[in-house]
């Protein structure tokens, strides 16, 4: 069985995130679901949790002390291919997101976006062809 990964987010309105997720063509996924938490399925091994922010305080405890209030962490989640990104970061604004920066170097693109609460997406592909030849060079 290959690994599952779970992205965890504390959100200020759960259902207003499930909603959110899902209208970037990610389901929920009943079986994690519970007090306080929902998650949402982005691919067989890929999960996003959301916990209400009691919850996740509950999982993570009080800030650690000399943290920066706005530390933040980019999510980034590469897609088969170019339109990908098109189509998660156009349903993610649609959905109340909002769209940030984006970059196309040819060999690779990628949009941002923000969810309702702040997390930040970075939706990304890279040339399979380009990647192959830029780990041929490193050799």
């Amino acid at each position: 069985m290959a690994p599952t990964d779970f992205i965890t987010l504390p959100v200020s309105d759960l259902e207003r995130s499930k909603r959110f997720y899902s209208c970037l063509g990610w389901r929920l996924h009943p079986a994690f679901e519970g007090t306080g938490a929902g998650t949402v399925e982005i691919s067989e091994d890929e999960h996003v949790m959301v916990l209400s922010e009691d919850r996740h305080l509950r999982l993570v405890g009080p800030g650690t002390p000399g943290t920066p209030a706005d530390a933040s962490v980019v999510n980034a989640l590469s897609v088969d291919s170019p339109d990908e990104i098109d189509v998660i970061v156009d349903r993610a604004v649609r959905a109340g997101g909002t769209e940030g920066d984006a970059q196309d170097y040819g060999f690779l693109r990628s949009r941002c976006f923000r969810d309702p609460d702040g997390h930040q997406w970075e939706i990304l592909w890279v040339d399979p062809a380009a990647a192959s030849v830029r780990a041929a060079r490193r050799r």
